[in-house]
């Protein structure tokens, strides 16, 4: 992500500790703007024919979006028969991002609509497994950001941090682990898109949940940071109980109208169904 994050933060936390830590972990080239991805084999196949460009701007970024939960979803319901065989969290996880940097490659959203993942270090630091910024022209500094972060069922979730927790890691990853060892993944996130302001959206996007595991949810807030005080923090169950007993859910094409004619400095909270 490198430069794109210390970029989009306000001038009262540039010089904070946790954000200063943060540039030590930033590859000089992570933006997907510099990212060639192949026309052929695997990936190509994920890719639907270019149709006419949309002049609905958020329309196209709903679509990619979309498509990409579609393609996830597939996986995310996948049945071995014999049960040898599961997708792992990481792996539903790329197959998102994957999936979504492939069309909107293919529907020339990346000079507006940019998509920046982040590092293993910049993921335990900010909470986040990738970036969304809205890009303002010509500078293509960030206007609008969303924080993603990908929620996966409890029990593989925890399968994977047993396993995990056997590999050896790097010095790198140990500092940013020491250095958010105060706060949670939800704690940190919640903090990064405070730390920028009303723009800046935190996004939690369940794979799965528990009354419903075949399908994608998120929800997404500029506005989580008043929930501290009011809770003793920030976890899974207090973001779970927004999705708890809804019978109404914005599509991604909801989502992105929502945040594109919000009001500056207007709080905004949604639930989405992606699937």
């Amino acid at each position: 992500m490198g430069q794109k994050i210390s970029n989009t933060t306000s001038k009262r936390t540039q010089n904070s500790s946790f954000l200063s830590f943060l540039k030590r972990f930033s590859p000089q080239k992570s933006s997907l703007d510099k990212i060639v991805l192949p026309r052929k084999g695997v990936l190509a196949k994920l890719i639907t024919p270019p149709a006419n460009k949309s002049s609905d701007f958020t329309r196209v970024i709903s679509d990619c979006i979309s498509f990409a939960s579609t393609r996830t979803q597939e996986y995310l319901v996948f049945k071995d028969p014999e049960g040898k065989f599961q997708p792992s969290p990481q792996t539903l996880t790329q197959v998102f991002l994957m999936t979504y940097m492939t069309q909107s490659v293919n529907q020339d959203l990346t000079e507006a609509f940019n998509c920046t993942a982040m590092t293993p270090e910049q993921r335990i630091l900010l909470g986040a497994d990738w970036v969304w910024a809205i890009l303002e022209k010509p500078t293509k500094n960030p206007k609008i950001q969303i924080a993603v972060q990908v929620l996966h069922l409890p029990d593989t979730e925890e399968a994977e941090e047993r396993a995990a927790a056997r590999k050896p890691v790097s010095e790198s990853i140990q500092m940013a682990q020491m250095e958010s060892r105060n706060q949670n993944a939800y704690e940190r996130m919640v903090d990064f898109c405070t730390s920028i302001g009303k723009d800046c959206y935190a996004l939690f996007l369940f794979f799965g949940k528990r009354d419903d595991m075949e399908n994608i949810y998120g929800v997404l807030s500029n506005n989580f940071e008043a929930a501290v005080g009011k809770y003793d923090r920030i976890d899974r169950a207090l973001i779970e109980n927004f999705l708890k007993g809804l019978k109404y859910f914005h599509t991604p094409l909801g989502m992105m109208q929502a945040i594109f004619t919000k009001k500056t400095e207007e709080a905004l909270t949604l639930m989405i169904k992606f699937s």
